[in-house]
């Protein structure tokens, strides 16, 4: 049984062809399910931990990078959620192109439901909480606040190519040779 240290060991989760399943939020599993996954040999391999966990006749060191066995295609089309459109947007309001927290963040119908305006991609923006109280159910062209970008319905790739813009406060050393974030290479 792992002592307590063992808690904060995640396993980044690779595809098949090596690719993380997603970028943001970063694709990782507790050491738990990584464990269950190596001993069921449904993952390779690609990097450990100095860490082991040990069993009554067995002992193994924690993975830190694993691949599936298995390639996983990408939603063709992903979900229209709320978060999804912010990541479209880059967590920018699409009127004043500030960048804010989630937590800061509304969405807005480009053309308000009251004038017809539906609940989809291609009328959908992200909004700061003071931009969108500001438009109200006014439309775009009439006070002069049209969206920065147009929206429309994102491919699963322009999602985590947006994803590639923020990465995770933590990086363990052993995942930077798998993830390719838009920093400058050293020399």
């Amino acid at each position: 049984m792992p002592d307590g240290s063992t808690l904060n060991f995640p396993a980044l989760v690779l595809n098949a062809d090596f690719r993380p399943l997603s970028y943001y939020p970063l694709s990782l599993w507790a050491w738990q399910d990584a464990i269950k996954a190596v001993w069921l040999d449904r993952v390779s391999v690609l990097s450990e931990y100095d860490t082991e966990v040990h069993s009554p006749h067995h002992t193994i060191r924690l993975p830190s990078v694993i691949a599936l066995k298995d390639y996983i295609p990408a939603a063709r089309k992903p979900a229209f959620t709320r978060f999804n459109v912010f990541l479209r947007d880059n967590f920018s309001c699409q009127y004043c192109g500030e960048r804010h927290p989630t937590q800061e963040l509304t969405f807005d119908h480009v053309i308000p439901r009251c004038k017809g305006g539906k609940t989809s991609w291609e009328n959908i923006v992200t909004a700061c909480g003071c931009c969108n109280l500001r438009k109200g159910s006014h439309l775009p062209h009439v006070i002069g606040m049209l969206p920065r970008h147009r929206p429309e319905r994102p491919s699963s790739w322009q999602l985590q190519e947006n994803g590639r813009a923020f990465p995770p406060n933590y990086l363990h050393e052993s995942w930077r040779d798998y993830l390719y974030w838009d920093t400058e290479l050293e020399n």
